[in-house]
């Protein structure tokens, strides 16, 4: 059975504008059992950045996957570290998922630290449509 995994172009910048996350846009098509790898490059003025990765399923808000900082990940409950994980290699946090599962099928994010600045009410509305199914890019 093929496994579906939307990646969209975004951007998450802070304020300062010197912040930036890039994906490439796309699908990635893989069988269970596959380990795939997507991709995320970034620039920031940080010296020692934090990235997130996060999963979103249909009809459902962007979860909590784990985040990387120096040389360490954590990872959420549900994301167990023997399938999904990340480390950040000069400018880039790769994720591999491995043991691909149907349920893996998502929209997968990068986000870089600070994920939301201001008020989360405005960040809400600039994401979603008013019928609650385009996701817009954040700028």
């Amino acid at each position: 059975m093929l496994l579906y995994f939307f990646l969209l172009f975004c951007h998450f910048t802070e304020c300062k504008g010197a912040d930036r996350v890039t994906q490439p846009t796309g699908d990635v098509i893989a069988a269970e059992g596959d380990t795939v790898t997507l991709d995320c490059t970034f620039e920031t003025t940080r010296a020692n950045p934090t990235l997130f990765w996060y999963k979103q399923e249909v009809n459902n808000f962007p979860k909590y996957m784990l985040k990387c900082f120096s040389n360490t990940v954590e990872n959420a409950a549900d994301f167990e570290k023997d399938r999904f994980n990340a480390a950040i290699i000069n400018k880039s946090v790769p994720l591999k998922i491995q043991k691909l599962q149907l349920s893996d099928s998502a929209v997968y994010y990068c986000a870089l630290q600070p994920t939301v600045t201001g008020n989360t009410k405005t960040l809400y509305k600039n994401l979603w449509s008013k019928d609650n199914t385009i996701l817009h890019n954040i700028h």
